[in-house]
């Protein structure tokens, strides 16, 4: 391998075993222990917190007083949000009849009310359920609906999504409304979040109310996120406490595993230190929750949230934030690198740009190390069925193997297998199996998809990979046809079958475009039935009534002859996305 450019020469001094073994022995802060969970024995963290609602109380007692959350002209100190959630807990349990295991939904944009009710449906028992505030009313429905959701908090565009649709959701019990009253709402399952916890801004003067009184344990349930599925309709995948906090160990693990490697002690942590992440991907994303929200809270970082994503208004807030970390997906990366008005700021602050959740250029390590020389990039490997954070490729490793995802922690395993499940010799391209203490548990009410996904403790990834000799992972392709835009997953089938309900639609096919900034983005070809027209707008504006508008093809490509297919009757994909250009 050939050492980059800025690379010590005596590079790494440890190997990826020999740094894993270090940090997994006793008086490791990341120490690993032997342990059965479900029946599988596996190495879990032995110093990790027990729950996720531990680790806010643990952040208020410690930064009480210190920023947690801003949006705007909000600020919300760890104390104050941890008071709000005391007091949400205990109205979802004495007032709405949360017990242990009901499905709470979490649906809104990155409002401090969003942290909120994650918080606080967790301490009431509820397996938090958050959803995509970007779906359409019938893709709500559907989310709301297939785990039993028995109370949702959103904000008002959400409300008026769904209102329509509430007779047909008998589950639905109660709907908390963020951030507008409901005084002109006549229906009885509708309550105002404000009625209840107040202003942001005023949460530090909540009476502290006390827990729940709800006794939670490492392996009790505690969220469901939502994926894609094999038939287009979205898996609620189910995660345990201690699932959601070992992918933050993860991600602890190999970034102490840098500095091992650079023959460098591990910084020991600064209580002190004011660190901050910019949140530029939805709280609803595993990356964004998991993945941020919680070891924002272990570490004491401010998270600061924006209305919506925008790079030239996200660089005066780094500036004046002096924002530590950004990332989340590669296209955040871009748009922040090559922004025009990039210089006129002071974004010396920045240490951490790392991301994850899409393809990314290899030339994207290049770039942030040549325009932030101090800055460590990094990008990992993780899916919503291992709670985020999997593998994490950082500073010099990732330098070196910018094509790489990383290589696990001790407490990660990843193999790569052929279809009936054996395993392959070193190097060669299959399919990548993962387990870890991060891995959820199953699919809500799919045992099909779980038989076929969570096998004896590992996720059947559905990945195409490869692991070089040290143990790097490299992804080359997806088994499973789905493409992902900018961070958000988007099945094939799903776009699909929207345009094959449009009545001139007799064929279609749907393939990722490569895009620089975003990854991906929606591409589709198709073959209308003899004697039928429609245009490309008309196809594009017909799949915008049924989804989600980033699953809306930007391109439609027409065939008069049938799309190829092999001798199975399966399209041949690997044609067509020869069709399209790659976009900038």
């Amino acid at each position: 391998m050939t050492m980059a450019e800025g690379a010590s020469s005596n590079w790494p001094v440890m190997s990826i075993a020999a740094a894993n073994a270090a940090l997994a022995g006793p008086g490791s802060p990341v120490e690993l222990e032997d342990a059965v969970i479900r029946g599988v024995p596996m190495k879990v963290y032995k110093n990790a917190p027990p729950t996720i609602p531990f680790i806010l109380e643990a952040a208020a007692a410690q930064f009480a007083d210190r920023t947690y959350i801003v949006y705007e002209n909000e600020r919300v100190t760890f104390r104050a949000l941890h008071l709000a959630s005391r007091t949400l807990a205990k109205a979802l349990v004495s007032d709405f009849g949360i017990v242990k295991g009901d499905r709470v939904a979490v649906i809104m944009r990155n409002y401090p009310e969003w942290p909120l009710g994650f918080y606080a449906a967790l301490s009431a028992g509820a397996i938090t359920t958050p959803m995509n505030s970007w779906w359409t009313a019938e893709e709500l429905e559907y989310g709301l609906s297939f785990v039993g959701v028995k109370a949702a908090i959103v904000d008002a565009q959400i409300y008026e999504r769904i209102r329509g649709m509430l007779e047909r959701l008998p589950d639905l019990k109660h709907i908390l409304i963020a951030r507008e009253s409901v005084e002109e709402i006549a229906d009885p399952r509708v309550a105002s979040l404000n009625d209840i916890v107040g202003h942001p801004n005023s949460w530090a003067d909540l009476p502290d109310v006390g827990p729940s009184g709800v006794e939670l344990g490492p392996d009790d349930d505690a969220t469901i996120m939502y994926t894609s599925g094999t038939t287009g309709k979205p898996k609620g995948a189910l995660a345990t406490h201690r699932a959601v906090i070992s992918n933050m160990f993860n991600s602890t693990t190999c970034q102490a595993r840098m500095y091992l490697r650079k023959g460098e002690p591990i910084p020991a942590p600064d209580p002190e230190a004011m660190r901050g992440t910019l949140l530029a991907v939805p709280f609803f994303h595993a990356t964004g929750s998991f993945a941020i929200l919680i070891p924002s809270a272990l570490r004491g970082d401010k998270i600061v949230s924006m209305y919506k994503w925008d790079a030239g208004q996200a660089l005066p807030i780094i500036e004046a934030e002096k924002i530590t970390s950004v990332g989340g997906v590669p296209a955040i990366a871009w748009q922040l690198l090559e922004h025009p008005d990039r210089d006129k700021y002071d974004l010396s602050s920045i240490q951490v740009i790392s991301y994850g959740g899409a393809p990314s250029a290899p030339e994207l390590v290049s770039t942030i190390k040549k325009r932030f020389p101090e800055a460590a990039p990094g990008n990992g490997w993780g899916m919503t069925e291992t709670c985020a954070t999997a593998t994490l490729n950082i500073g010099e490793d990732y330098v070196n193997r910018p094509s790489s995802a990383g290589a696990p922690p001790g407490a990660v395993e990843i193999k790569i297998c052929d279809p009936e499940g054996r395993d392959v010799p070193q190097g060669v391209v299959g399919e990548l199996w993962c387990k870890s203490p991060s891995n959820c548990r199953l699919y809500w009410n799919r045992p099909d998809a779980t038989a076929e996904t969570f096998r004896n403790g590992w996720v059947v990834t559905g990945d195409l990979a490869r692991i070089d000799e040290e143990g790097f992972l490299y992804l080359v392709d997806r088994a499973k046809d789905m493409l992902i835009r900018g961070g958000e997953n988007i099945y094939c089938i799903e776009v699909e079958n929207a345009l094959y309900d449009h009545p001139a639609v007799m064929d279609a096919a749907v393939v990722g475009i490569q895009h620089k900034i975003l990854g991906e983005e929606v591409g589709a070809i198709v073959q209308l039935k003899p004697g039928k027209s429609a245009s490309e707008a008309e196809l594009r504006a017909h799949v915008a009534g049924q989804l989600a508008a980033f699953k809306v093809p930007v391109e439609i490509q027409f065939l008069n002859e049938p799309l190829p297919r092999n001798a199975n009757g399966k399209i041949v994909k690997s044609e067509l996305r020869q069709r399209f250009k790659a976009r900038a």
